[in-house]
């Protein structure tokens, strides 16, 4: 049997050996049959520039998600609907250019530009949403002058005519009727005229005027000796004016009388609807 220190010496190294075989720095260590030394400088700083990657890469996807954030905005405030990937913003990040990349002394400007090229894009997106803000308020206020115009020409028409309705109204309320001029034995062609003024509103005087003027001459007696009209008005036959009075042989507002009625019926509506109708036919 082997001595015990020797057992012992043999446990030890068997236990260092399957430490060894778990840490290959002190793998390496025992090969060599010494302590693994500690990391050296140069290690150490290689560790730390990949601590500082890390951390650029951390602000590199920091930027990236503003960046995008900003595209976001400017595409709503121009219509557009963003994409809604998340995966997106690592994508953008791994593609970036890292700070650890960039020499030392370039890394202070091109941060700077980063931040600069963020602010450009929020003033981009602020400008599009108020030029849009404007461009909608432009079209309210257009739609409500356009109204406004609108609704005062429409009250300037109402109020033209009710000043000619009212006119009308007036002109009729002036109107004699036949029987509120005394009988006479004649009539010279000015009283007719008078007559047939003060029995009519004032617009339809001359279009009477005109077909009395070419049918009689105002002579309330005149007589067509071939057909038998008579009066200033030639109603033919002449009896259809005993309708308006039975003197209307012998008194002019009574021919007037029967021929407004004439001239006012659905056939015309008024003196001077029967004065055109006259001109293309020369009778009425």
């Amino acid at each position: 049997m082997p001595p015990a220190s020797t057992t012992r010496r043999f446990r030890k190294e068997v236990a260092h050996r399957a430490r060894a075989s778990r840490d290959p720095c002190s793998r390496e260590a025992s090969v060599r049959g010494t302590i693994a030394p500690a990391r050296s400088p140069k290690r150490a700083m290689l560790e730390g520039h990949r601590v500082s990657r890390i951390s650029v890469r951390g602000f590199a996807v920091a930027s990236a998600t503003a960046v995008t954030t900003v595209g976001a905005v400017v595409g709503v405030a121009s219509g557009s609907a963003p994409a809604a990937d998340d995966n997106n913003f690592e994508a953008a990040a791994a593609d970036t250019t890292l700070l650890a990349d960039i020499p030392a002394g370039q890394q202070a400007q091109v941060q700077t530009a980063s931040l600069t090229q963020q602010a450009d894009a929020q003033a981009s997106a602020a400008d599009a949403a108020a030029k849009k803000s404007a461009e909608e308020t432009a079209r309210i206020q257009a739609a409500k002058d356009a109204k406004s115009k609108k609704q005062a020409a429409e009250d300037k028409l109402e109020a033209q005519r009710e000043a000619k309705e009212e006119a009308e109204r007036a002109s009729r309320s002036s109107v004699r009727d036949a029987s509120s001029f005394s009988a006479q034995s004649s009539y010279s062609v000015a009283e007719v005229q008078a007559m047939a003024r003060a029995m009519m509103p004032a617009d339809q005087f001359q279009c009477f005027s005109n077909i009395v003027e070419r049918e009689s001459g105002w002579n309330y007696k005149a007589t067509n000796p071939s057909s038998g009209a008579y009066g200033i008005m030639q109603a033919l036959p002449g009896s259809k004016m005993a309708s308006a009075g039975a003197d209307w042989q012998t008194n002019p507002a009574t021919q007037i009388k029967w021929g407004l009625s004439y001239m006012n019926s659905d056939r015309y509506g008024s003196p001077c609807a029967a004065w055109s109708f006259w001109q293309a036919n020369h009778w009425y």
